[in-house]
């Protein structure tokens, strides 16, 4: 991906390795404090542990928990060090085996933007480390990027009607830091650093998981021939992207723009001839 920058760093984002995810929240406290953004309401949904429902202006991070009537199985964490102390055993019940889908999301930073491509005033642009970042001191809070992003993650603030999203705390980045949420997360479900690194690192997690007959395992977002050019932050995980309120097979909304502004030109230029042959015939009939 062509970043118009000279000698830029490699493209970094995030890998969020579901299967290790134990909901703490911590990410989600990590995003508020470094980022100051407001709170997004302290009472429970209804909606299993949730209090935030999904991402927004005032959350950036979103921890979704999903409660599913199957079997468990056995998890090895992944981590990189020799005690395992999160391994899952195999849990049965009187009523069926249980389990809890846990998942971080966040912006995907995606390849092909739409929201860069239909903003008019620039505050939305693409960074040297290849994420995408709203300035707010330019935003002019005309809207058009929040029905421009497949994932619905941009969002405007209700107060000042300006757009805000995950910036993949560009700021920290600048000075070698790694983001707030992966600093944060306390079983490494969150993963920080080059995306072709990131990429092989979750392909071999996912033969991991194959091999210890976890068949569900699956990626999402990290294929750089999908609807969006690949995403800058992707996820492993258990089940149908549904199931995590992710679109299935997520396209960039501006994909079709040029083709249906060379239509527009080829009708107007056709209009606008037709309007001009009629006028040359009237001018010919009055003078015959």
């Amino acid at each position: 991906m062509s970043l118009g920058y000279e000698n830029p760093p490699p493209r970094m984002g995030f890998f969020t390795d579901t299967t290790v995810c134990i909901g703490c929240k911590a990410c989600e406290v990590a995003c508020k404090e470094w980022n100051a953004i407001p709170d997004d309401g302290f009472e429970l949904t209804g909606m299993s542990y949730d209090n935030t429902v999904g991402l927004g202006a005032d959350t950036w991070r979103h921890v979704a928990f999903i409660e599913q009537r199957k079997p468990l199985a056995r998890q090895d964490p992944g981590l990189h060090h020799d005690t395992d102390v999160l391994a899952m055993a195999e849990q049965g019940g009187e009523d069926g085996d249980f389990r809890w889908l846990m998942a971080s999301d966040v912006c995907k930073h995606c390849t092909h933007a739409a929201c860069l491509d239909v903003c008019p005033t620039g505050s939305l642009f693409r960074t040297e480390f290849g994420t995408v970042v709203v300035q707010e001191d330019i935003c002019n809070g005309c809207g058009y990027c929040i029905p421009a992003c497949p994932y619905g993650v941009i969002d405007q603030r209700k107060d000042d009607g300006r757009a805000w999203k995950c910036t993949l705390c560009y700021d920290r980045l600048g000075q070698g830091m790694e983001p707030a949420c992966a600093k944060a997360c306390p079983t490494d479900s969150i993963q920080f650093g080059p995306l072709d690194e990131l990429r092989e690192r979750a392909r071999h997690r996912v033969g991991q998981l194959h091999e210890a007959g976890i068949g569900d395992a699956r990626l999402y977002g990290d294929d750089p021939d999908d609807g969006v050019g690949g995403d800058g932050a992707f996820f492993l995980l258990l089940d149908e992207p549904e199931v995590y309120g992710l679109p299935p097979d997520p396209v960039v909304t501006t994909r079709d723009l040029p083709a249906m502004w060379r239509h527009v030109t080829k009708a107007a230029a056709m209009l606008a001839g037709g309007a001009l042959a009629a006028f040359a015939g009237s001018v010919i009939g009055r003078r015959t």
